[in-house]
């Protein structure tokens, strides 16, 4: 029976599906972890104080960046590149999603709006990851090989999504809701696109690896899309919505050390 225990057990299982895996999302976190330590770095003085926060946010991507090179290593494998349908942070810049790397390179400091623009890109991104690791931690919480590593970033992506929802709630109740609205709906949509677009590249990719057949291929190519239309219709509002969260000041302290995989 096709599930998605069945199919991830199955890419963790194959040495090149899940040296692709790892290399894809390795990919992601370190660009996570670079963009982070620009805006921390960029931050206007009125919101220094945020600063620490996004730092530790950015040193968690980086771990986790560590942390998918450290269970390839210790299965004797090397990263391979990561085919540009399916970088996911860099197909978001492209698509207007967050901060232009332009700005991010450039020493002019960020403007409020911007890091709002942030918050409300990263409380998107985060739902997204949060919901994966979810998902990822039903199933594979106990894994011999990948247990730990889903365990920790998975508290981790819960961090990231509480200190998202805590900060636009403050800018929220000093007037600027509006502009967060606004910002998080058009990421949320854009990201939903973008989400599936990656998702059939991955899915390709791991399908040729694996030599699945092409009516499994197109099972999966038709949830892929299902869930693109009912996220359209109306589940990007779990995307945008706004809670206080019971794990307040998620990223006052600092970051977490990665676990060792030897």
């Amino acid at each position: 029976m096709l599930s998605a225990k069945s199919l991830f057990q199955e890419i963790i299982d194959n040495d090149e599906s899940f040296r692709l895996f790892c290399s894809i999302a390795a990919s992601g976190e370190t660009q996570g972890g670079w963009e982070n330590a620009r805006i921390a770095a960029l931050v206007p003085e009125s919101q220094r104080p945020l600063a620490p926060k996004i730092t530790r946010h950015g040193a968690d991507e980086d771990k986790h960046g560590r942390i998918f090179n450290a269970l390839m290593k210790k299965r004797g494998l090397e990263p391979v590149p990561v085919p540009p349908e399916t970088d996911y942070t860099m197909l978001l810049e492209q698509h207007g999603i967050g901060l232009a790397h332009e700005k991010l390179k450039s020493e002019q400091p960020l403007t409020v709006e911007d890091v709002i623009v942030y918050l409300s890109h990263s409380r998107v991104t985060e739902q997204r990851a949060a919901d994966q690791m979810v998902m990822l931690r039903k199933y594979f919480a106990d894994h011999p090989d990948v247990g730990k590593a889903v365990r920790m970033i998975s508290n981790d992506e819960d961090n990231h999504l509480a200190y998202t929802h805590e900060e636009l709630l403050r800018f929220a109740a000093a007037g600027r809701g509006r502009l967060i609205q606004r910002t998080l709906r058009e990421c949320a949509l854009a990201e939903i696109g973008v989400y599936r677009d990656v998702s059939l590249a991955v899915m390709d990719h791991m399908g040729r690896i694996l030599g699945w057949s092409r009516p499994k291929a197109a099972v999966l190519a038709a949830g892929i899309h299902a869930m693109y239309v009912w996220e359209r219709l109306a589940g990007w509002r779990r995307m945008v919505s706004l809670r206080m969260p019971e794990r307040r000041d998620a990223l006052g302290g600092p970051a977490t050390s990665a676990p060792e995989f030897a």
